[in-house]
């Protein structure tokens, strides 16, 4: 696992936030502080909860909601979706299938998210 942080801006209906977001090759999903996801969207709960492990193995979160967001780095806009964490260390965390969806390259050496801006033209 490897961790790098990066100034992201968050979109939602309900306003614009600038973030430092954490992303995280061992976090299986991307995850965002309920009172930040409140600012920006209203909250859709999930039909069924799950539970994520965290770091430390004997703790695990239970998540009840997630949030549908556009994300911004350098100018270039993406969007996912962002479950509900209380107690999250991080603001916004951006997990493998964000990275892996968008096909994010984190280069661990310079601490760089690397984007190929072709995957931001939109296509049908």
């Amino acid at each position: 696992m490897a961790l790098i942080e990066r100034k992201i801006r968050l979109e939602g209906p309900l306003g614009v936030k600038e973030v430092t977001a954490l992303f995280d090759s061992g976090a299986s999903v991307s995850c965002i502080r309920p009172e930040l996801a409140n600012k920006l969207e209203q909250p859709i709960p999930l039909r069924r909860p799950f539970r994520i492990s965290t770091a430390d193995e004997k703790k695990h979160l239970e998540v009840n909601e997630k949030v549908s967001l556009e994300f911004y780095i350098d100018d270039l806009r993406f969007s996912d979706e962002f479950y509900l964490v209380t107690g999250l260390s991080e603001e916004v965390i951006i997990g493998a299938v964000t990275l892996q969806k968008w096909r994010f390259k984190l280069d661990f050496e310079k601490e760089e998210v690397i984007i190929d801006p072709r995957v931001t033209r939109m296509r049908i």
